[in-house]
């Protein structure tokens, strides 16, 4: 394409080389090298310069220069046409340092870098990522989406296009954080505002860290379509999981807790939970939320945030003193978003002891676990394994479901498993392999993925005087046989076996989640703690 590009005014007469008039005419052009699309990296400014009539101005001499090259092919694979004329290094310096019209430019620049962060977020909508990471290396930025919990790469670009996404999210967007960006520190915020957000998100938490090389900002995407929706089965509970916390929920006072790891989807249940009990009670309870932030909405409560906490201890004063306030605030129940610290803890046993239904989540490896994990904070054992206060114990994790149009049954296709593994499926589920399935090669159906969306599996102990006087006296081992033998307990081990047994989740994914398919009815369980650092649930 043949560009007709305007003349350059001769020099003045008696005007020295090198002044303002020097620089070719770019008034009123924008320059296209400094943002967006075409936006030049920090080496490639030192040697060029593109304008809005398409000239290319390179520095005499530098025609050959590797970044100038490469800088020519950008532009040729995005069909920008360009016409390259020499210029002094000089001009080209003021150029980018003067830009034109700074301010107008500045501003355009800071609109693309919200538009462009919008474009991010709707693209992570329609993949249904739960995550973004947005990490910023040494001489790029790598962007990655979690979907269905696998991290998958979804593009890149240069170091300083990623620290002015970052400081354009962090500094433009958010609406709890910091009072600025700051590269060098860890900080957290949330954003929240509906107008920079698509329609499918309620809000959005962010984490940022510095690396060795730049730093990392990952970013919690909180979907907004539960709606009244209440019923835990399609989550992947079962039948017996929702009666048990049906109960739970009908009970006027004491702690419930749910363990998982980060990602497990524990907010998700609290939501359907809490929703059920204000929709059964047709709005005459009332239920206060405490979070930090909050996260999901929950039509009838009354949600509260703890934010802005400069440090732990800080972020532990501001919960305690945040439960004590519920406390005098007239609720039935009180939904804490997170324990990790004695005193959270030891205010939510005193809400749970002084006639409130408390609901709340820890990170623990099993629902027993639970009590280790509260007893490392520092509580009694007189009170904590006390069937009176700590009313529900409930585990989850989540793992991907097959898809059902293109699945593959393990009996046809015994080669997809190790042989040690295949064994353990024949031996925990079925000999002849009845039921079981694989990932098949992905269809229409599912996006050529092979799976579509993931599946809970838990477990929900309800515990009794007899339970936890097993577990005061150290014999969880019996306790957890007690359970299933005569309280009717369902281990997650089983529930997943269950699941595969039906050609619902592919055996080697169960088995990253729950560990090997093993079937015992009186399981040994690990009662290891996760004691995670401060991030997303």
């Amino acid at each position: 394409m043949k560009l007709r590009l305007p003349r350059r005014r001769e020099q003045p007469q008696g005007m020295p080389a090198g002044t303002h008039d020097d620089v070719p005419r770019f008034d009123g052009l924008q320059v296209l090298s400094h943002s967006g699309l075409f936006e030049a990296s920090q080496e490639e400014r030192k040697l060029l310069c593109l304008l809005g009539d398409g000239r290319l101005l390179v520095v005499a001499g530098q025609e050959l220069n590797p970044h100038v090259m490469s800088y020519q092919g950008r532009l040729e694979r995005l069909g920008q046409p360009y016409q390259v004329e020499s210029s002094g290094v000089e001009v080209i310096y003021r150029i980018n340092r003067i830009g034109g019209v700074l301010p107008e430019e500045r501003h355009q620049e800071h609109t693309m870098m919200q538009v462009t962060a919008k474009d991010l977020l709707n693209k992570a909508c329609r993949s249904r990522a739960s995550d973004i990471h947005l990490r910023v290396r040494k001489n790029c930025t790598e962007i990655y989406f979690r979907i269905h919990n696998d991290l998958v790469p979804v593009g890149g670009q240069t170091r300083e296009y990623g620290d002015r996404l970052l400081a354009t999210l962090y500094g433009a967007m958010t609406s709890v954080s910091d009072s600025s960006y700051k590269p060098t520190e860890r900080q957290d915020a949330a954003i929240s505002d509906r107008d920079k957000l698509p329609p499918a998100l309620y809000g959005v938490r962010i984490a940022t860290v510095p690396t060795s090389e730049g730093s990392v900002m990952v970013m919690r995407l909180l979907y907004n379509d539960a709606g009244d929706n209440i019923d835990l089965r399609p989550l992947g509970f079962s039948e017996a999981h929702a009666i048990a916390l049906q109960k739970l929920k009908e009970q006027p006072v004491g702690l419930n807790i749910i363990s998982g790891p980060t990602g497990s989807g524990k907010s998700t249940t609290l939501q359907r939970v809490l929703t059920g009990e204000i929709i059964e009670a047709e709005g005459k309870l009332h239920v206060l939320t405490i979070e930090d932030p909050v996260e999901y909405p929950i039509e009838g409560a009354v949600q509260t945030a703890v934010t802005n906490a400069g440090s732990e201890e800080e972020r532990s004063r501001a919960f305690a003193a945040a439960i004590s306030n519920a406390m005098r605030l007239d609720p039935d129940t009180i939904m804490i978003g997170e324990v990790r610290d004695r005193a959270t803890a030891q205010n939510a046993l005193r809400a749970s002891m002084t006639g409130h239904q408390v609901w709340t989540t820890v990170h623990a490896n099993s629902a027993l676990a639970i009590v280790d994990r509260l007893l490392d904070l520092g509580l009694p054992a007189s009170l904590v394994a006390d069937h009176h206060v700590v009313t529900g114990l409930i585990s989850q994790r989540l793992v991907k479901k097959l898809c059902q149009c293109c699945r593959q049954p393990l009996a046809k296709n015994p080669e997809a498993l190790p042989p040690a593994m295949l064994a353990r499926v024949r031996q925990a589920v079925s000999a002849n392999l009845e039921g079981v399935c694989v990932t098949g090669p992905g269809c229409e159906e599912c996006k050529g993925q092979g799976t579509v969306g993931r599946s809970v599996v838990a477990e929900i102990i309800i515990p009794d005087d007899h339970f936890f006087r097993l577990v005061r006296q150290g014999e969880k081992t019996e306790a957890l046989k007690y359970w299933v033998n005569e309280l009717g307990g369902r281990t997650m081990l089983e529930h997943a076996i269950e699941k595969v047994a039906r050609g619902e989740l592919d055996p080697r994914m169960a088995e990253r989640v729950v560990g090997h398919l093993v079937y015992d009815r009186a399981p040994v369980l690990p009662f290891l703690t996760v004691v995670e650092g401060r991030s997303a649930t």
